[in-house]
């Protein structure tokens, strides 16, 4: 049974809230289990009321982080994001992505389980009866940052993976197109930390990685540190630093990692919902060259994507970029009809 909890003092006072565990796939193709928050505000509507299944941001790995733990007590990131969606009347589903919130450490940027995760829990929150949700309700997909690349794997995956979703449209920023690309674009910059996470998540979803074997002592402790921390603590205890601090050998170089962080490289299969994908061109973060990367490889592909720039730094993107992906994502819902914006924007 889901867990019903009270909304937070972000979400209107009469919202239902249930925290849910569902099943999902690993990125290869096991069964798993997820959880994750869905909220309904309160309101008849006139017709199937749209549900959003939104795709967070990096939180970190540790199980105190997941949203699903947060939202009861208004301390979730994008919280204000949430509820610009439930002020719209739409239901929202929220994902914690494998190993956050449930056993095991968070895959962290293990672009396939995160699609996975997110297209479940709309799978989920449609089949929850004390949500009322009905089954052809029309689903928008948005995230951002490592939601961005969750929410652009769940649009590569949609067509194979859930096709009985009546997705409408994909609003995507930040995007981290590429893991390698943008993993030696921070080496010795502010996102160094994260990096580190990212080799945690993906050693923990490809065990045979052994990250351990690559890590020296300084290594080992940023490990335990990241993996019981929320970002702040995860990525801000080692800013500026390189991999060859932290290990004997650096273990991005070697052909079995890089092997696994190239299966989790977005462009390669065309979303067959509209996309709006949005970056700053100020983020030296995620940098723009990755968004425009994955416009122009989905373009090329015959997609239909609609590409904002934004003149904002990373985290600014994510609530600059949130009104434009909102109101996009209003239209999708308002005309039935993913056929809008093609090729439109910069």
């Amino acid at each position: 049974m889901p867990q019903r909890f009270k909304p937070s003092p972000l979400t209107p006072p009469t919202a239902r809230s249930w925290r849910i565990h569902y099943r999902s796939t690993t990125a290869d193709g096991r069964p798993n289990v997820v959880s994750g928050t869905v909220i309904v505000p309160p309101g008849r509507r006139t017709g199937p009321r749209p549900l959003l299944t939104y795709a967070v941001g990096t939180v970190g790995l540790a199980d105190q982080c997941a949203p699903s733990r947060t939202f009861p007590t208004g301390r979730t990131r994008e919280g204000t994001l949430v509820q610009q969606a439930l002020d719209r009347g739409w239901a929202v589903a929220v994902t914690d992505y494998e190993g956050l919130g449930t056993p095991g450490v968070h895959t962290y940027t293990v672009g396939r389980s995160a699609g996975h995760a997110v297209l479940d829990a709309a799978r989920a929150a449609l089949r929850l009866p004390e949500a009322g949700l009905a089954a052809d309700a029309p689903i928008g997909v948005m995230g951002y940052s490592q939601g961005g690349q969750a929410s652009s794997w769940a649009a590569e995956l949609h067509a194979s993976y859930a096709p009985e979703l009546r997705v409408r449209g994909i609003a995507t920023g930040g995007v981290p197109q590429d893991l390698l690309a943008v993993a030696a674009h921070n080496e010795g910059r502010a996102g160094s930390g994260l990096v580190v996470m990212a080799a945690i998540g993906q050693d923990a979803a490809f065990p045979e990685l052994a990250l351990d074997r690559y890590l020296n002592a300084r290594g080992r402790l940023q490990r335990r540190i990241a993996e019981n921390q929320c970002v702040e603590l995860a990525s801000g205890t080692w800013p500026f630093g390189r991999f060859d601090a932290i290990t004997h050998t650096n273990p991005l170089t070697r052909p079995d990692w890089v092997r696994r962080l190239d299966q989790s490289r977005l462009g390669r299969t065309a979303p067959q919902a509209p996309v709006f994908l949005y970056h700053g061109s100020a983020d030296t973060l995620i940098p723009y060259w990755s968004g425009t990367g994955l416009r122009d490889e989905w373009r090329s592909r015959g997609a239909d994507v609609t590409f904002t720039t934004l003149p904002l730094k990373h985290v600014p993107g994510a609530y600059g970029g949130a009104p434009l992906a909102m109101a996009w994502l209003a239209d999708r819902f308002r005309t039935g009809t993913g056929a809008s914006g093609g090729t439109s924007g910069r």
